[in-house]
């Protein structure tokens, strides 16, 4: 039953106060910002605009949508220390896509800022080649803004933040989508802003939706092992604050554990278990301190704790001396506690702090601290790559190249300091000064040592390029780069040299047709493209220049013209030499073709379709899967954690269907284990017994390395379904002298 109408004025009525409490709130945050009468009035005035149009919307929760802009608004304000423009911008930020509100109405009345950055954040609308990804779009039109208004990817990332916070209202395909292409781009972008506590949000709500299982696991471990971890923190920093009081510094100590996503991923990628990982928690020494004082007082504390505890050598960052790009200062340590265990402390002042959390939002606070020069930079580095790329995907691809790595210092011959990547060559660091000096790269001496090209420089080397007039870029130099510029100027270059032989190569077409006597036109020009298969005429300039297309061919491709009508040559040519090009489908074709009963269903039909499973993952039934329309193989199938899904989710969002496992058959599928442990006489007779006897699984292969008296193994087997296998790996776990067992990607 509905309410009644007192109920709705009542729920009104409730509503009505919550907003109000909600404004309240968000005035109360940005009130440190607020520099005159003015100020107040065009804040309120965005706030009655937004309230007005959005007053007959709901967001999927059932609460009014208003909501959502008053809580990006105050993310601005609280957590991103923003001003009230960038309020304004919260407020108004859905309201020129989803309302009749235009962009000349916000300009009349926030003025240009306003309407720049509203601009920015409205996303693309309109019709896109269906080729290309339209979030690659969206996401392209969030990177150009960047190069105009920092707070336009500001504003974009609260209302993230505040979307991911409200994701369980969302379907289950939603909330995949969403979340991947959260940690896909939004999470490394926030970390490339120095927007730490941000970033840190933002991957562990991601993987809250996809890993559901493995976010609770760890959460639950981390909530067991608290009290024990805080009683071990008390005792470690007790020492350390009674010398620093002694000394007489002004300081906070904090224990910081380590987030979800990053403890998940050292899982994954190293391959320890949760108990096994050592810098679960770092303490925190955050020091009041003078700026004229801010190195040396650092220095001083970082003197007084490896005098109490040891220091692991290979575990020092100075990022104080060296601050990376995104504006980051601290000190790390690793030292020993009294009980054998690692710790890492962190050493910086209340400023470094506060830039570490907010970034380059932090940045209008602290202008003095140089950080506006690396604001600069990168956003230089970012016009780099716009320039060189047209093509959307490729260019979040390049973007996120430039944001997901770590930084290495390099020294010129005249000691000036460079951030370059980690894993950066010398062809890198040659273009990384200039193109043309990378375009003419021949090698390098490294701290006077000569190299190759392609050598990887280490922190702290001194480079100097060498060059030569006779060299030019090459197609393998593209394997050789790491870095975004790099590798657009290698294209570039390539693309120009490509052009050069492409018109050498139309003079000698043209000649070898003026020596056959034969005059021809834009129609024979497409039928020389079909008859040697080039995509465009450069490509049959280019071919002819360089040998791919002879003298011979192009005079036999007349001599076939002129024997028989073009069309019936053709259709013998295609006969004869292609293969049955299978033309492309729809989604809709393929769901009216497909004939298999399978059990597997996909998309929202109880239609069976033709898919296959993809080899990158291996999906059994019993994984959360989604389907993905390929342009020659149909659908492919993959599991929502699948290394790819995060990259297909996001920049191929509209080739996504659903995908569900059903039980109705009993196939068997190949899946992979990996079993660690001691190597006892007769374990892998153990093993394949357990496996093959009790279990009356069949196995495709087994193979077993030992070591210094360990072994690992991997074995191919055939299950009928995650419960299979989770029991198959349950009983191993079992047998005497395995250590650990886990699936195989």
């Amino acid at each position: 039953m509905g309410m009644s109408h007192e109920e709705l004025v009542i729920n009104a009525e409730k509503e009505r106060l919550e907003i109000l409490r909600k404004y309240k709130q968000l005035l109360k945050a940005v009130e440190p910002h607020i520099k005159s009468r003015d100020d107040l009035k065009k804040i309120h005035k965005a706030y009655e605009l937004a309230c007005e149009k959005h007053k007959d919307m709901r967001r999927k929760s059932g609460e009014p949508y208003i909501y959502h802009p008053i809580a990006v608004a105050q993310i601005c304000a609280q957590e991103l220390g923003l001003g009230v423009t960038s309020v304004i911008c919260g407020l108004l930020h859905d309201t020129v896509e989803d309302t009749d509100l235009t962009l000349d109405d916000v300009r009349e009345l926030f003025g240009d800022d306003v309407c720049k950055i509203i601009d920015g954040l409205t996303k693309i609308s309109g019709v896109f080649d269906q080729s290309q990804s339209i979030q690659a779009e969206n996401f392209r039109k969030i990177i150009l803004t960047l190069s105009d208004d920092l707070r336009v990817i500001l504003v974009k990332l609260a209302d993230r933040l505040h979307n991911m916070r409200t994701l369980e209202h969302m379907r289950r395909d939603k909330q995949l989508k969403i979340a991947n292409e959260t940690l896909y781009l939004f999470a490394p972008l926030a970390h490339r802003l120095g927007l730490y506590a941000i970033k840190t949000e933002l991957e562990d709500l991601s993987l809250k939706y996809v890993e559901p299982e493995k976010y609770t696991e760890i959460a639950n471990k981390l909530e067991k092992t608290k009290e024990v971890r805080e009683r071990f923190i008390s005792s470690f920093i007790h020492p350390i604050k009674k010398q620093l009081a002694e000394q007489g510094f002004e300081f906070e100590v904090k224990g910081r554990t380590k987030s979800i996503y990053s403890i998940y991923n050292k899982i994954v990628k190293k391959g320890v278990p949760f108990e096994e990982i050592y810098d679960i928690f770092a303490i925190r020494i955050i020091l009041d301190s003078r700026p004229e004082n801010e190195k040396s007082d650092c220095w001083r504390v970082y003197s007084i704790i490896t005098d109490l505890y040891k220091p692991k050598p290979d575990r020092m960052r100075d990022w104080i001396s060296f601050p990376r790009s995104n504006g980051y200062e601290s000190l790390h340590i690793t030292v020993m506690s009294p009980s054998g265990k690692w710790v890492e402390v962190q050493i910086r002042t209340a400023r470094m702090d506060e830039i570490s959390e907010r970034g380059y939002a932090a940045h209008w606070k602290y202008k003095e601290s140089g950080m506006e020069n690396a604001v600069d930079d990168w956003i230089r580095r970012i016009r780099e790559i716009l320039e060189n790329n047209e093509n959307a995907v490729d260019l979040v691809e390049s973007f996120k190249l430039d944001l997901d790595t770590e930084e290495i210092f390099i020294f010129t011959p005249k000691g000036e300091l460079r951030t370059l990547k980690s894993g950066t060559t010398a062809l890198d660091f040659a273009y990384d000064i200039h193109s043309e000096i990378g375009n003419t790269c021949i090698g390098a001496k490294v701290n006077n040592k000569l190299v190759p090209i392609s050598y990887k420089l280490r922190s702290g080397d001194q480079v100097e390029v060498l060059t030569s007039s006779k060299q030019k870029p090459k197609e393998d130099w593209l394997k050789i780069v790491i870095s975004t510029k790099a590798r657009e100027k290698i294209k570039t270059a390539l693309r120009e040299e490509k052009r050069r032989v492409a018109m050498d190569g139309k003079e000698v077409f043209e000649r070898k047709l003026r020596h056959l006597g034969v005059t021809f036109n834009e129609q024979d020009i497409n039928r020389i493209l079909h008859y040697f298969k080039v995509p465009d005429v450069q490509d049959l300039y280019y071919k002819v220049a360089t040998g791919g297309i002879s003298n011979f061919e192009i005079k036999q491709f007349y001599k076939d013209e002129n024997s028989r009508s073009w069309y019936q040559y053709l259709a013998n040519k295609i006969r004869r030499k292609t293969p049955e090009k299978k033309e492309e489908k729809t989604l809709e074709e393929l769901i009216k073709d497909a004939k298999r009963d399978d059990s597997l269903v996909i998309g929202d039909n109880t239609v069976k379709l033709d898919y296959k499973l993809s080899s990158c993952c291996n999906p059994i039934p019993g994984d959360e899967v989604f389907g993905f329309v390929t342009v020659n193989d149909g659908i492919k199938i993959h599991k929502t954690t699948c290394p790819n899904a995060m990259q297909l989710m996001s920049n191929y969002a509209y080739r996504i269907v659903k995908a569900r496992w059903t039980n109705r058959e009993s196939i068997a599928f190949l899946a992979g284990l990996r079993v660690d442990g001691f190597d006892e006489v007769g374990i892998v007779n153990r093993i394949t017994k357990i496996i093959s006897n009790q279990l009356k699984v069949n196995m495709r292969s087994i193979s077993f390395e030992t070591k210094d008296g360990l072994f690992e193994g991997n074995i191919m087997v055939f299950v009928q379904d995650t419960n299979h296998l989770n029991d198959m790996i349950a009983k191993l776990r079992e047998v005497p002298g395995v250590i650990n067992v886990t699936r195989l990607n």
